[in-house]
């Protein structure tokens, strides 16, 4: 692998699993930074299975650390299968994020908000909520399921234009400050 190249991975890596670890230490305000790592994972890193990877062990990790720690349900119910699937698609579609700007990740990051609004709310509903009795099993608990997820909602929009903006400025400029040193 290129110097360069790899240079850009590890910044990369690093990034990634320190806005995994502060998914734990901001657990109680639900701000999480997975999407923003799906979408910086996809489009930043170039190698396929490790932009998959990444976030999606970082999730793992996570999730692993509040189990263990007694945090949170780590591991809750199959709906949260579905959501790694979802942070997978946020990958897919990040692949496509060719011009990094404000504007393309910003975009990209409410985007993805929704997607993973519509998708996970949908996954409740249907796998985990015959398990838990959240909600009646007819329109209008599925309605009350997402109305009942509007506040998160919010706090996973704003979540997820704050880590694609954290991302991608540190990385660039950590980007700018290696390669600065490599050619002085």
């Amino acid at each position: 692998m290129h110097k360069q190249q790899l240079s850009s991975v590890s910044i990369a890596v690093i990034l990634i699993l320190l806005a995994a670890i502060s998914r734990v230490v901001l657990y109680p305000h639900n701000f999480s930074p997975m999407i923003g790592m799906a979408i910086f994972g996809g489009a930043i890193i170039k190698d396929k299975r490790l932009a998959f990877a990444l976030p999606l062990l970082s999730m793992l990790l996570s999730d692993i650390m509040f189990e263990a720690f007694n945090i949170a349900p780590g591991f809750w119910g199959w709906g949260q299968l579905v959501g790694y699937g979802i942070f997978a698609l946020v990958t897919v579609i990040a692949f496509n994020l060719k011009k990094i700007n404000v504007i393309n990740v910003a975009a990209y990051a409410v985007m993805s908000s929704v997607i993973f609004f519509l998708l996970s709310n949908l996954a409740f509903f249907i796998i985990d909520n015959p398990v838990y009795h959240t909600y009646t099993q007819d329109g209008a608990g599925f309605v009350n399921c997402y109305v009942s997820a509007l506040p998160f909602f919010r706090t996973s929009i704003v979540a997820d234009l704050v880590y694609s903006g954290l991302l991608f400025g540190i990385y660039a400029l950590a980007q700018n400050l290696v390669f600065k040193k490599a050619v002085a």
